[in-house]
């Protein structure tokens, strides 16, 4: 077996929305994407106080990729025009294929209004190649509960929501995803099949791969190899994935991804005519 060593670290940029604290480490300057991990988001970490406005993501649409929302404090209401409804809770995950279209909201709950407290969430936008761009919507919530949880080394533990034993989603592109927690002084040896392209975030905390340190709010592209050794001496916490690169043309405009200007086109002109449905 061969280690993943660090290639470049990217530090997410900070892009405020309204009173919504959002870092954005993908895409970046110098990496438009790891191939096929488009998009990501982290919001907060933050306390809302009570009687707020809640999360500002009202009805939008999507077409060609697939969106996985990792709520790590707080709470998110989900509806679609596809009938797709619910609120999850922290530790929870909400896993939309957007395939040939539809319109989502993802708001507070009222009582997250009404009440207020910390929120924490993470939004990743994961391509599809061109076979499966028009494929049908789906939505999956996924509970904390459900979760497949293993410990990969001492003192680390690894929340997967896909890609491993007992995982909640069967991924269409057998994407793997989770979120990594190491205590002090924590190591573990994180499986990262050769070939396939690594998403390595830190959440919290400094990680380090191999010698290299990994501080909190930095991506980190990784070489290739069959295994990520990961270490934390004062602890942290990881987003981490991995998957087979698509190897495609990407052409995007704002909530759409295809493979060509063309197919965006047809898109807009879609949503326009109604065809994905309203809430």
């Amino acid at each position: 077996m061969s280690g993943r060593q660090v290639l470049s670290l990217h530090r997410a940029m900070r892009d405020d929305i309204q009173d919504l604290v959002t870092r954005r480490p993908l895409p970046g300057p110098g990496l438009p994407q790891v191939d096929p991990f488009l998009f990501l988001n982290h919001h907060g970490p933050q306390t809302y106080s009570p009687n707020n406005n809640g999360l500002p993501f009202g009805p939008h649409p999507h077409r060609g990729f697939e969106t996985v929302t990792f709520i790590l404090a707080g709470s998110l209401a989900h509806h679609d025009s596809g009938s797709g409804a619910s609120v999850v809770e922290a530790g929870g995950v909400q896993w939309m294929t957007a395939g040939s279209g539809l319109v989502h909201a993802e708001l507070s709950p009222e009582e997250f209004k009404r009440t207020g407290g910390p929120l924490e969430i993470l939004q990743l936008w994961v391509n599809l190649p061109g076979r499966l761009k028009m494929t049908d919507p789906a939505y999956v919530p996924v509970p904390a509960a459900d979760m497949a949880e293993s410990h990969p080394g001492d003192g680390v533990s690894m929340r997967a929501v896909s890609g491993i034993e007992g995982a909640p989603i069967a991924s269409l592109t057998d994407v793997m995803l989770g979120i990594v927690t190491i205590e002090t002084g924590g190591r573990a040896s994180l499986a990262a099949p050769a070939g396939r392209n690594v998403l390595f975030y830190t959440i919290s905390g400094e990680a380090a791969v191999g010698d290299t340190p990994v501080s909190e709010h930095m991506l980190a592209q990784l070489t290739d190899g069959d295994r990520v050794e990961v270490n934390s001496e004062e602890g942290c916490r990881i987003l981490f994935g991995h998957a087979d690169p698509i190897g495609e043309p990407v052409v995007s405009h704002g909530p759409f991804v295809m493979n060509t200007r063309e197919e965006i086109a047809q898109a807009v002109r879609d949503y326009q005519a109604g065809k994905f449905g309203g809430l």
